[in-house]
């Protein structure tokens, strides 16, 4: 990864446009040996013929063999050492929705789950409920009080809901309860220090009082808490690259990740269609455009080879529609691979491509794992993927005499 503080010195700021596609757990994996993955099976011209312009490449999201979640995979794109940086999804959630975080303030993503009588989970996302049954059913957890500190809960979308716990001498250092599988119970919350164990024991009777709340709801009975953190300010991507940074994304996460880096949200609709008319009316507003595209991951993790193949045909159609802006540079990616065979996160190596005019465009000529592979750009690491977009809208003076 480059230096930090040696980009800060080479940036310069300019006109040029970086539109930075995030097509969320884009890599993915064949069903059969000999077989295609969702991306190499979809019908896509338009990415194939960006493709031939373009050059291509594999990313490592956090190093070899290291399966990443999305916070440290989306700071790893924006150029952030995902081992130094690494903000639990707690805090990123909260950020997602507005909430005003204190840096004393313990921040959790709660993920409504569906348990049998005997407690087990059967359901880790309960059924990915609509968001507005999580709004009604976190009306009734905020009530929860208890002493000695104050709870918020808040809804974020879906199954998803955030954890705020605001007192003196609380911990972050916290494992999450959800065992990521079906047919488990919830894991016991563990702590490494003082400070830490301090708020397992309010976030344990939390847990109950929400249980005794919601254990005859249909399908969302139960709570499983993920990615305890304390808020910590990093340096924001205007500091380091001088770039006026924007953000376009429904899901409010990922809009965590962006505020925590210092990009300006910009209101949108809820489908791609939304987030495309977003850019077209704000392209001269801005010199960095996130874009991110969440449902090639949510196709992968509920298994749905089929789905997540159509997700991607579905961009395709609709990438002539950003091409027609003609920005100076694009960069589409994934912060990681989410094959549909797992039904999850992996460690696979992700598929980038970069376009600009000054790139030097390879012989691979698809937009797919294999022809990334021998891309011109070969394996790298994700954090170096800004350096390149960078360079390639001449935002970066020359290294040394």
């Amino acid at each position: 990864m480059t230096n930090k503080s040696v980009i800060k010195e080479l940036a310069v700021k300019t006109d040029s446009k970086i539109v930075f596609v995030v097509l969320d757990g884009i890599g993915g994996h064949s069903l059969t040996p000999t077989g295609k993955t969702e991306l190499e099976k979809a019908h896509t011209p338009n990415l194939n013929k960006l493709a031939s312009l373009s050059i291509l490449g594999l990313s490592n999201p956090i190093a070899p063999g290291i399966t990443p979640g999305s916070g440290p995979g989306h700071l790893g794109l924006f150029g952030y050492d995902p081992f130094k940086s690494n903000i639990g999804r707690g805090v990123l959630a909260a950020l997602g929705i507005g909430f005003s975080l204190k840096t004393s303030d313990i921040a959790a993503r709660i993920n409504f789950c569906t348990v049998n009588s005997k407690g087990i989970i059967t359901d880790r996302r309960a059924g990915r409920i609509p968001t507005s049954l999580c709004s009604r059913l976190v009306e009734e957890l905020d009530k929860i009080k208890i002493k000695g500190v104050e709870i918020f809960i808040r809804a974020v979308r879906d199954h998803r809901a955030s954890l705020i716990i605001r007192g003196k001498n609380l911990g972050g250092d916290i494992s999450d309860s959800d065992p990521q599988k079906i047919g488990l119970k919830p894991k016991p919350l563990t702590g490494k220090d003082i400070a830490s164990k301090r708020t397992i024991k309010i976030a344990n009777q939390f847990v109950l009082k929400a249980q005794e709340i919601i254990a005859n709801k249909k399908p969302a009975n139960m709570v499983l808490l993920r990615g305890f953190a304390k808020y910590q300010k990093i340096p924001s991507m205007k500091e380091i690259y001088k770039l006026n940074p924007s953000c376009i994304a429904v899901y409010p996460m990922y809009k965590g990740v962006a505020r925590l880096v210092g990009m300006k949200i910009l209101k949108g609709g809820e489908t791609l269609d939304d987030e495309i008319d977003v850019l077209k009316e704000k392209f001269n507003n801005h010199d960095f455009f996130f874009l991110h595209v969440k449902k090639t991951d949510s196709a992968g993790e509920d298994g749905k080879f089929k789905q997540k193949v159509k997700v991607i045909e579905d961009f395709d159609k609709k990438l002539p529609k950003i091409l027609n802006l003609e920005p100076d540079v694009i960069v589409i990616t994934g912060d990681h691979s989410t094959p549909s065979i797992l039904k999850g996160h992996s460690w696979h190596p992700v598929p980038l491509l970069i376009y600009s005019k000054y790139c030097r465009p390879d012989a691979a000529n698809k937009f797919g794992e294999s022809d990334c592979l021998r891309g011109g750009l070969g394996m790298i690491n994700a954090t170096d993927i800004m350096t390149l977009a960078m360079a390639n809208a001449l935002k970066l003076e020359k290294f040394g005499a």
